[in-house]
């Protein structure tokens, strides 16, 4: 999904433990189950003829129109006789959407984009069709960002090809910086010490805005010491995992972040109901010295009390020099198993999700290429995105890519477990050891 609504731990196992980029660029996958709806798949491949297109309805909607009207426009000149007919669908209701589409396959669309998080539970469902052929002989593809590549990766697969791509970085006020003599943070410890300094100084203001409910802004203080959301059982390619939530190293991450929430820094009774989108709103209108937020903030940031008066790096790690890895999100185009025009669906979303197109997307809606070379010379360019073009090139991280992920967020497993704690009403080990309960029942599922 877009990454604003938008990792696999140390529990003592014979397991082993590999970063997410080695597997991408392995080819790995940590997931291939076997499709529960009928097989649809379609032995027609029309070289022309009309291309059923969904794609997600924005906020505003229409600067990613403009783009994709141009991108559409420039595809039908170069192939003769075929008619694209693309319909925005709302995000909220693209799960029921989208399933009911793998089961109808004449009413189905040809090409969807879905969020990267949804990936391995439509290749369960079996409705997107493997085109790992086409990709390999793609040559834009060598040029992907490793993180977008995994996420559509399933069973050493190759479902889709990713769209754009969006991380989460530490926006600080300069102001209030400067008015209390404060230095750049260095470490995790130095993060969590200035939040409480600044709310200390200043009772008007939050330190650090942070969320109950914010788990992709949870999961850095996880990542950076060390620990994980689950293990991959035996070897790469296995598909089964097991939560590493309740490790050890886990559990110090959990701490360090729920450590963020009291009258010191950010009083439980208002944030532990928070979500990432009220953390950056914390921000923008001036209740917040620091908040972390994606590249995909800027406009509501911009929008705010804060405008010129805030910078961003990268979110430090346990040790300096080190970024907190950062779950990367963003969505993928995907082709459907049903339909009957292969060749030019996989043609439509190379171009749709081009470096042409991809480059455009950016200036119209802000969302960031997954090419690195574009990518590159955007922040070569825009001073704002260096810090988020850091941080996924240097500790991007995914979640698991199993479906029985999807359930663990529906269910708000972490928030829940976030929320235990920071209300006093279960320790971090405790919370911790229930909710890797639930992980392992949904992974089981």
């Amino acid at each position: 999904m877009k990454p604003s609504h938008l990792a696999v731990s140390s529990r003592p196992s014979s397991r082993v433990t590999v970063p997410v980029v080695a597997l991408a660029l392995a080819g790995l996958a940590m997931t291939g189950c076997a499709p529960s709806t009928s097989d649809n798949s379609s032995k027609e491949d029309e070289k022309s003829g009309k291309l059923r297109v969904w794609l997600f309805q924005e906020v505003n909607n229409a600067p990613k129109k403009k783009v994709i009207d141009e991108a559409v426009a420039g595809f039908e000149k170069e192939h003769d006789g075929t008619d694209v007919e693309v319909t925005y669908i709302p995000i909220d209701t693209r799960a029921q959407k989208i399933k009911a589409a793998f089961n109808d396959p004449k009413s189905a669309p040809d090409v969807i984009e879905f969020g990267n998080t949804d990936t391995a539970g439509y290749v369960k469902d079996g409705g997107l069709m493997d085109i790992s052929k086409e990709i390999g002989a793609w040559g834009d593809s060598t040029n992907i960002d490793p993180t977008a590549k995994y996420s559509l990766t399933i069973g050493g697969k190759v479902y889709g090809v990713p769209l754009f791509v969006g991380v989460r970085a530490l926006y600080y006020r300069t102001d209030v910086f400067k008015e209390l003599d404060l230095e750049p943070l260095a470490t995790q410890d130095e993060l969590i010490a200035t939040a409480k300094k600044i709310r200390s100084e200043r009772p008007d203001l939050y330190g650090l805005a942070v969320g109950g409910a914010y788990t992709y802004g949870a999961m850095p203080f996880i990542w950076a010491n060390g620990g994980d959301l689950a293990d991959e059982k035996g070897k790469f390619g296995s598909n089964e995992y097991e939560a590493a939530i309740d490790s050890a190293d886990a559990q110090k991450g959990v701490k360090a972040y729920t450590s963020l929430f009291g009258n010191d820094n950010c009083p439980a009774a208002k944030c532990a109901q928070w979500g990432g989108n009220d953390t950056v709103e914390a921000f923008a209108s001036g209740k917040a010295a620091m908040a972390i937020g994606g590249d995909f903030s800027r406009q509501a940031i911009e929008a705010g009390k804060v405008k010129g008066k805030y910078k961003v790096v990268p979110l430090p790690g346990v040790k300096k020099g080190e970024i907190a890895p950062a779950f990367a999100g963003g969505n993928n185009l995907g082709v459907l198993k049903s339909t009957s025009h292969r060749t030019i669906a996989v043609d439509l979303i190379k171009t749709l999700a081009g470096k042409k197109t991809q480059r455009e997307l950016y200036d119209a809606m802000g969302f960031l290429p997954t090419f690195t070379d574009v990518r590159g010379d955007i922040a070569h360019k825009d001073a704002f995105v260096k810090p988020f073009v850091k941080t996924l090139n240097d500790s991007a991280k995914f979640v698991p890519a199993s479906p029985g992920w999807a359930a663990i967020d529906a269910q708000l497993v972490l928030p829940t477990m976030f929320q235990e704690i920071v209300s006093g009403r279960k320790s971090v080990p405790a919370a911790t050891q229930d909710a890797a309960k639930k992980m392992d029942e949904a992974f089981e599922q």
